[in-house]
C-alpha cells in the first residue's frame, strides 16, 4: 500500500474552496442497550464509521523538494504501522492522499484546512516540520483532532519542561520525537566539556532553528561559555559569505548552525573559502543528519547531534515488529536505508494513534456503526505510560512530550561512509540523565 501524494497545485485549488464548518456528531442515543466499554465522554464529537466504511487517519509530512528525504522516511514507516496494526473492531483503516508541509508555514495551514474540510478524520500523523505544526495544529486540534508527530522538537509546541506551556502549545498535539531544550542542552555541555569556551549560533528564523539555537545558547552560558552572536539566515538565501565573515570576525572557537538542507551545505563550502573558519569547530542537529549534508568533503569534522536511533531489539508492544525488522523491510522495500532520522517516532506515533483509536471506539448494537469518541482518543494518549515501542519507552506528559527523548552527537569523519557516521556516537544523554 503507497499514500496517494496530493500535489501542491491540487492542493490549492482544494483551499481554494471556502473552509466547511465541520459540525461534530451529538453524542448517540442509546435505545437501552449497553454501550460496550471506551474511553471518551463525547465533549469533542463523535465520528461514525459506517458498514462498509473505513476509518480516515491522514499523514502530513514533507514529500516535496529539497526536504523530501525526511517524508520519504516516515511514509513508509507509516504505510508499515498501517498494514501490520490490521483492522480495528472490524473497519480497515484509510491513510487517503498523503499531504505535504513543505516544511513552511503556509504549508502547515493549507494541509490542515484541507483535512478539517473532510470532515470525519480521526486522527493525524505529522508535521515533520516544527514551522509546520506551528500553524497545523491550531486548526486541527480545535476540530476536535490529535496531531501526533514524529520529527518535530520546537520546545514552543510543548512546553519548558519545567511545567510552562509553549507558545504555540494546544490540546490535542502530541509528539514521539524529543524536546529540542535537551538537544540544545546536550550540544552545550558536549562542546564546553570539549574545552570550548566562546560559541556563535545560526539559524533561520523558524520555531525548530530558532529554538535549538536558543536553546543551546542559553545552556552555554549557563555552563559558563560565551556566545558571540547569533545569526539569523534565510532559507532562501544561497550566498552565506557576508553572515559567514560577521561570525568569523567575532572569533568564536565553536559555531552551532541547526539549520537545513541546503542552507547548511552552502554555510560549510563557503565557510571552507573564509580565513576564521579553518580551526573553528562545526556542529549542527537533526535537520542535517542526512545524506545529501553528510555526503559533502565540506562537512567532515561536523558534530551532529540528533535523536539516539540505535534502536536495537526494541520492539512495538502493539504490533510485535522489531526495530531490525523494521529496518530490513524498509531496506528491502526501499533498496536503501532510511534517508532521514525519524523512521523509527513516524511507526511508534502511527501505532499509538491507531492503539488510542481502538481504545476510544465501539461498535453500536442497534445498526453495527462503528463509533469513534474524539474526546477518547486524546484520554488515551494524555494518560500514556510506559509503552514499549521501536524507539524505546514512551510516555506522555501533560503537554503531549511522549518521546524517548534520548539524544547523541555523532562526529562524521569520512563523507564516503555515512552509514559509519550514523553508528558513530560519541555523546548521549536522556532527560534524566542530568
Amino acid at each position: 500500500m503507497r499514500i496517494r501524494r496530493v500535489d501542491a497545485r491540487t492542493m490549492s485549488r482544494l483551499v481554494a474552496v471556502p473552509l466547511l464548518l465541520v459540525l461534530l456528531v451529538a453524542p448517540a442515543c442509546t435505545t437501552g442497550d449497553e454501550v460496550e466499554p471506551h474511553l471518551g465522554d463525547g465533549s469533542l464529537g463523535l465520528i461514525e464509521v459506517l458498514n462498509g466504511r473505513q476509518i480516515q487517519i491522514r499523514a502530513f509530512y514533507t514529500n516535496g523538494g529539497d526536504l523530501s528525504l525526511f517524508g520519504n522516511s516516515a511514509e513508509m514507516a507509516i504505510v508499515f504501522a498501517v498494514e501490520d496494526y490490521g483492522p480495528i473492531k472490524g473497519r480497515g483503516v484509510n491513510l487517503g492522499a498523503a499531504l505535504d508541509d513543505t516544511c513552511t508555514a503556509e504549508g502547515g495551514l493549507a494541509g490542515a484546512q484541507v483535512i478539517v474540510a473532510q470532515g470525519d478524520v480521526a486522527g493525524v500523523i505529522g508535521t515533520n516540520c516544527s514551522i509546520a505544526a506551528a500553524e497545523a495544529s491550531p486548526l486541527l486540534t480545535r476540530a476536535g483532532m490529535v496531531l501526533v508527530s514524529p520529527g518535530n522538537t520546537a520546545p514552543s509546541l510543548t512546553s519548558d519542561l519545567a511545567g510552562n506551556e509553549g507558545a504555540s502549545h494546544f490540546p490535542g498535539y502530541y509528539r514521539t520525537a524529543h524536546n529540542d531544550l535537551i538537544q540544545g542542552e546536550s550540544v552545550a555541555h558536549f562542546l564546553y566539556r570539549q574545552g570550548v569556551t566562546t560559541a556563535a549560533a545560526v539559524h533561520d528564523g523558524g520555531p525548530y532553528t530558532l529554538g535549538l539555537a536558543t536553546a543551546f545558547s542559553d545552556a552555554f552560558a549557563e555552563h559558563g561559555g560565551t556566545i558571540t552572536g547569533i545569526w539569523e539566515v534565510d532559507r532562501e538565501d544561497e550566498d552565506l559569505v557576508p553572515v559567514l565573515t560577521e561570525i568569523a570576525a567575532g572569533e568564536p572557537e565553536a559555531l552551532f548552525f541547526p539549520i537545513f538542507w541546503p542552507t547548511g551545505g552552502h554555510l560549510v563550502e563557503q565557510a571552507a573559502e573564509i580565513p576564521g573558519f579553518s580551526d573553528m569547530v562545526f556542529a549542527t542537529a537533526d535537520g542535517l543528519l542526512n545524506d545529501s549534508f553528510l555526503s559533502l568533503p565540506q562537512s567532515e569534522g561536523t558534530y551532529v547531534s540528533g535523536p539516539d536511533s540505535r534502536f536495537g531489539d526494541n520492539t512495538n508492544q502493539t504490533t510485535g515488529q522489531s526495530a531490525p525488522r523494521l529496518r530490513a523491510r524498509y531496506e528491502e522495500t526501499a533498496e536503501g536505508s532510511p534517508t532521514g532520522t525519524y523512521w523509527g517516532h513516524a511507526y511508534d506515533a502511527t501505532v499509538l494513534l491507531l492503539d488510542a483509536i481502538s481504545a476510544a471506539s465501539y461498535v453500536r448494537s442497534d445498526d453495527g456503526a462503528l463509533v469513534i469518541d474524539r474526546a477518547g482518543i486524546r484520554e488515551y494518549l494524555d494518560n500514556l505510560s510506559g509503552f514499549q515501542g521501536v524507539t524505546g519507552i514512551l510516555s506522555c506528559d501533560e503537554f503531549g512530550d511522549c518521546g524517548a527523548s534520548r539524544v547523541v552527537i555523532h562526529e562524521h569523519l569520512d563523507s564516503t561512509d555515512i552509514e559509519a557516521t550514523r553508528q558513530s556516537v560519541i555523546y548521549e544523554v536522556g532527560p534524566d540523565d542530568g
